[in-house]
């Protein structure tokens, strides 16, 4: 967690967290520099389990003379991550500085539809030629993307907005090597996950099962333990009601349709079956459709998180583990015998 200190930032792992539920102060013990101390955070809207980073939060490690030029952790450079987030409406991107807030404002173009890869990424390159140099890129994709290969991109598998899937832009995108493209072409090192893992990632606590949604042009999910991000399942793609999905009856062509009372509806029944499902002990909502939540839809677990998350996200995705997202799995050859496992 990024704890503000004497005009620079460090990074503290969490060893116990107590909240009060009068204040939703929060007392955490932490580690800093190797030393466990006690880090008080106080959220001035009292009450808010939304993360500090979206509101002020004071920081206090008693008897810590801050962080000079010096210190281990200032050592080595410090990275400017281009954080772009691939909505079915829009593509939006930011320059974030090394403690990851924003540097200035962020650029937005209208995502151009039909959308084939070469022409997503001729888009993301005028898009970034809007904004500063940086050193790194993070990129929150609308598809199920693993060890930088597309596994398949509902929304941009259509030829128009909203519309059916297009079968030469299935094609087109299934097995796309996403990640080394765009690597190529920012020339700097570049990951790609799911945009709801990237909102989540600027949303969550680190405490415990924690479960996203992301309410845009469809139903995007993440979830985390303990704070690390868990490989991406597109969770909203399972049966939900009249044999179609979460993402079509939660998508925004079907809020249009019905309208935002029976939607807000349709989201709570959602949310309860995904609570059913998982048993998460946090919810966080995001993206351009939670806007038209009330509190009361969300559910005692539940935390609305503003949509800019999808971009602040981008530097915590550079802090993740990333060895399970990297690589495809090794798959034994014909023959071979077996090393552990118990299925034959």
């Amino acid at each position: 967690m990024r704890i503000p200190l004497a005009g620079a930032s460090m990074y503290v792992g969490p060893v116990s967290r107590r909240a009060d539920p009068a204040t939703g102060n929060v007392t955490r013990l932490g580690q800093v520099a190797g030393k466990t101390v006690k880090i008080e955070l106080r959220n001035p809207k009292g009450g808010s389990r939304l993360p500090a980073r979206f509101g002020r939060t004071i920081a206090r490690v008693p008897g810590s003379p801050g962080i000079g030029a010096g210190h281990p952790l200032r050592r080595g450079k410090r990275m400017k991550t281009l954080s772009i987030d691939i909505g079915g409406t829009g593509l939006k991107a930011a320059l974030l500085d090394p403690d990851g807030n924003m540097i200035g404002d962020p650029v937005k173009i209208d995502t151009p539809y039909p959308c084939p890869p070469e022409r997503l990424i001729t888009s993301l390159l005028e898009l970034a030629s809007k904004l500063g140099a940086c050193d790194r890129v993070a990129v929150g994709f609308p598809g199920l993307i693993r060890a930088g290969v597309v596994k398949e991109v509902p929304a941009l598998s259509r030829a128009t907005w909203g519309g059916p899937q297009d079968p030469d832009l299935c094609r087109a995108w299934a097995g796309f090597p996403l990640t080394a493209t765009l690597e190529k072409e920012f020339g700097h090192p570049t990951r790609v996950a799911n945009d709801a893992d990237l909102h989540g990632l600027a949303a969550i606590h680190g405490d415990g099962f924690e479960f996203v949604m992301t309410l845009g042009t469809g139903c995007g999910t993440a979830v985390f333990w303990q704070g690390q991000l868990l490989p991406h399942m597109e969770l909203s793609h399972g049966p939900f009601r009249k044999g179609q999905t979460f993402d079509v009856h939660l998508g925004d062509a079907a809020r249009r349709e019905i309208g935002n009372h029976r939607w807000r509806t349709r989201v709570r029944k959602a949310i309860a079956a995904f609570d059913d499902m998982l048993l998460f002990d946090h919810l966080y909502v995001s993206g351009g459709n939670g806007r038209h939540l009330k509190d009361e839809d969300l559910g005692e677990k539940g935390n609305r998180v503003p949509n800019v998350a999808g971009l602040l996200g981008g530097k915590l995705l550079w802090d993740q583990a990333w060895k399970m997202h990297e690589h495809e799995p090794t798959l034994p050859s014909a023959g071979a015998a077996s090393t552990g496992g118990l299925a034959e």
